[in-house]
């Protein structure tokens, strides 16, 4: 009998498939579809272990769904603009495009030796001119529909290198430069933006997905909804005034100053001849901050007078009005009406710098003495005129509603998110299609002139200035107006404008005339099932959502959500639980090294096995060897003839045999369902186990033994392509094993290991959970039916008041 030798059999069962197109997509086949997409990597080089964490496993789910009869679209490309090719291209003299497609064609070979089972014959570049055309079109359809538009934004900036930075290139607490170490400070420049924020409330609506909580809850963070009213206050010494966005108008008899961003335009019109050099010198100074820094809870709070004053709406006192960082211009109205007794910041800030504490919101027992601290509870309004004897929550209301009457305010809705910038002063990247004439303004090129192709063999400065700004050739052109002299914009998109649209395309690149092919996106889309790391919540899943949300309304798709359902992974650590860092050499594990002593099945089982594969884990040398034994046992198992038996099984034996094989067929097929392969793969360890005893009895005798050791060649199959197929073989069955139906498990011979769960709320039946193992702990029930989606949904914002089991039948969760 040979030995299990995966050098051998990984190649060659890679190349029959390449050349069999045993993974080609045909769109019309009469299969329920199943569109499975995975987020497409960025070609940095070579793919690591966090690459093949992520994409080995979904390849397993993909052949399953395959197997179970589904007609999947499991497509693959490659996210390729972005700044490290700018970075290769300044430091080592490299064309940005040679560096891409030479990593491109590496990487490729990477996932062919992973046996990866993507239809290439979809696969998108971003950076193809084909592909950036049409990210070009659909800006300029954005820009007809008014959500892109152009404004001074501020970018990091570099002063020395007289360029615009990106975020990883700022490094430091003390934010310098990464090229020449200059301090970066902030720049306002022309910039183009997506106007996200018009479908900021819709963004709040998951109804439609089913999607992890901490997703939802991080966009849901990220949007920053906030109720509550905007309040003008006139100026003293100005015919002008300023509108503040407060949450707690109940408060406003309690604001004993104001404060303004330091960008707010009209600092600079009411600040006095004495404190205008304190307040420009600490306007330049919050230049040198992140918004993150600026809003940092533990941060000192320091702000300048301005010298100017705004009067009370309703009692007429005079506030003085200060500047200070943690007031930013982009979230609400940039004013706002500080209330030292009720908020922590303004308690902070006016305890440093001396200013009046006014209790409007008694606390239960408060008898009008100072307060220590703020107090940001509800309670009776005192010292409010009209208002005194509220309870705060009716207070708020009825202040809003006097504002409202009197002109000086009305009811607001505010939101943290702002405006998507996507304009970068970067050559590797989508040109963006605009033109600016002199005499005509901004026009977007014809569409029959896209793409804009970037220009060829430009200069490089080390400095990182775009070489778009210093190419005459590609800044020159006519206007489409008037047909005089113009030049182009020389911004490129941000790369997350190429991937906000990626899977639309996949459906059939090679259509020239249009973006997408709507007859395939009538049947396909959405996306089925995504999955892909939660540290794109809200930037990249964020930006998806909100581009179909905006297509919908262009009338371009006929859907609202992208992906129907997500799974996030999780991170991949080195054996001592720490990160792997290119910094600790030590801490790496190279995968063509891991591919190379075990072969891709071993390696790729391995990353499986690990550990749940939404919370990841650390890597373990002595844990890969298990699974390479694991392995030879199944070859060795399956090869080597059963001894010479005689007699015949026991009626207890052969129902045993058929328990284990149906019991093993249904719990292996959910766990690959529910992406929890770590428990997949131990099912089939056990199975295996139970299989090598029984190979010592008279069972081999029976049918019944080939279909037991042929359904473990099938299970195995999505987990271990290559060493499934070979065994396939070696059993005498038809190729491929990857084009077999997945085995059916009969309920009646596993009925005693297996029941189906009914998850009820409040005594409703709300779902289902079919084939859990009889002896399942009473958690991994209560947990299964907490994570269900159609339970989440009826419970939410809800208090859970009980949760009963009743073993083998139900769980009832009790909510009020």
């Amino acid at each position: 009998m040979r030995k299990y030798n995966p050098k051998e059999i990984e190649p060659k069962w890679q190349k029959r498939w390449a050349e069999d197109g045993l993974y080609n997509f045909d769109p019309s086949a009469d299969k329920p579809k199943w569109y499975f997409l995975t987020m497409f990597p960025y070609p940095s080089g070579a793919l690591h272990i966090g690459h093949w964490f992520m994409y080995a496993p979904p390849d397993a789910k993909a052949r399953y769904l395959r197997m179970k009869g589904y007609n999947v679209f499991f497509p693959m490309g490659f996210d390729a603009f972005g700044l490290p090719a700018e970075n290769a291209a300044i430091k080592h003299g490299l064309d940005p495009k040679t560096w891409t497609y030479e990593n491109i064609a590496y990487m490729r070979r990477q996932f062919a030796s992973m046996g990866a089972s993507y239809n290439w014959s979809h696969e998108v570049i971003t950076c193809d001119p084909e592909y950036y055309k049409w990210t070009q079109w659909l800006f300029i359809q954005f820009y007809k529909h008014g959500l892109a538009y152009r404004k001074k934004a501020p970018v990091d900036w570099c002063p020395k290198c007289n360029t615009s930075l990106a975020r990883e290139q700022v490094k430091g607490e003390d934010r310098r430069c990464d090229r020449c170490q200059t301090p970066v400070t902030k720049k306002d420049l022309e910039q183009w933006l997506f106007r996200i924020t018009k479908y900021a409330e819709e963004l709040l609506d998951f109804s439609a997905i089913e999607w992890p909580e901490r997703v939802r809850v991080l966009q849901t963070d990220w949007i920053g909804r906030s109720a509550g009213a905007e309040i003008i206050f006139k100026l003293e010494s100005y015919d002008e005034t300023i509108t503040v966005f407060t949450t707690r108008p109940d408060t406003l008899f309690g604001a004993t100053f104001l404060v303004l961003a330091p960008e707010h335009p009209l600092v600079t019109r009411i600040v006095t001849a004495e404190q205008r050099p304190l307040v420009e010198a600490y306007i330049e100074q919050t230049k040198r901050l992140t918004e993150i820094d600026r809003l940092a809870l533990t941060r000192e709070k320091t702000g300048v007078f301005t010298g100017g004053y705004a009067l009370h709406p309703f009692t007429g006192e005079r506030l003085p009005i200060w500047v200070a960082d943690y007031v930013l211009m982009n979230y609400g109205t940039g004013a706002i009406m500080s209330v030292p007794a009720h908020d922590e910041r303004d308690f902070a800030f006016a305890s440093k710098y001396g200013l009046p504490v006014k209790v409007v919101i008694a606390p239960e027992g408060w008898n009008g003495e100072q307060l220590e601290a703020a107090y940001t509870g509800a309670g009776i309004m005192v010292a409010s005129g009209e208002f005194d004897g509220l309870a705060s929550e009716r207070g708020k209301q009825a202040i809003i509603d006097a504002l409202q009457e009197r002109g000086l305010g009305k009811a607001a809705v505010t939101y943290r998110l702002h405006d998507w910038l996507i304009s970068r002063q970067r050559y590797w990247g989508a040109p963006i299609p605009m033109v600016h004439c002199s005499s005509c303004g901004t026009h977007p090129v014809p569409e029959d002139q896209l793409p804009v192709l970037l220009p060829e063999g430009v200069q490089f400065l080390p400095t990182g200035e775009s070489p778009l700004k210093l190419s005459e050739g590609f800044r020159r052109t006519t206007c489409p107006v008037c047909g005089g002299e113009a030049e182009r914009d020389t911004d490129t998109c941000d790369t997350f404008v190429d991937s906000s649209w990626y899977w639309f395309r996949y459906l059939d690149p090679k259509i020239s005339d249009k973006w997408m092919n709507s007859a395939l996106a009538e049947k396909w889309l959405p996306v089925d099932e995504y999955a892909g790391g939660i540290e794109h919540a809200t930037m990249h899943l964020l930006y998806a959502r909100f581009f179909t949300k905006a297509l919908r309304d262009m009338g371009l798709v006929n859907h609202s959500e992208p992906f129907i359902r997500l799974f996030n992974q999780g991170l991949m650590l080195a054996e001592d639980g720490q990160k792997m860092s290119k910094s600790r050499p030590e801490s790496v594990v190279n995968p063509d090294e891991q591919v190379d002593m075990y072969g891709a099945d071993v390696f790729r089982t391995y990353l499986m096995f690990i550990g749940p594969w939404d919370a990841g884990g650390p890597w373990s040398s002595k844990g890969i060897e298990g699974i390479n034994r694991f392995y030879k046992k199944i070859w060795n198992f399956v090869l080597e003839p059963p001894p010479a038996a005689s007699g015949e099984p026991s009626a207890e034996q052969v129902k045993e045999l058929e328990r284990w094989m149906h019991k093993t067929i249904a719990r292996v097929g959910q766990d690959i369902e529910h992406f929890r392969f770590n428990t997949a793969v131990a099912r089939l360890m056990e199975y295996l186990n139970y299989l090598v005893k029984a190979k010592e009895t008279p069972l081999t005798l029976l049918p019944q033994w080939k279909q037991a050791v042929r359904t473990l060649v099938l299970l195995i199959a999505p987990i271990g392509p290559h060493i499934a197929e070979e065994l396939w073989q070696e059993l005498g069955e038809s190729y491929s094993v990857h084009q077999q139906r997945w085995p059916d498990f009969d309920p009646v011979l596993a009925a005693d290991e297996v029941f189906t769960l009914v998850i009820q709320v409040n005594g409703k039946v709300r779902d289902r959970v079919p084939n859990l193992p009889v002896d399942v702990s009473e958690d991994e029930v209560k947990r299964l039916a907490l994570d269900s989606q159609n339970v989440k949904r009826q419970i939410e914002g809800k208090d859970i008041i009980n949760l009963l089991y009743v073993p083998k039948r139900l769980v009832n969760i009790v909510v009020r």
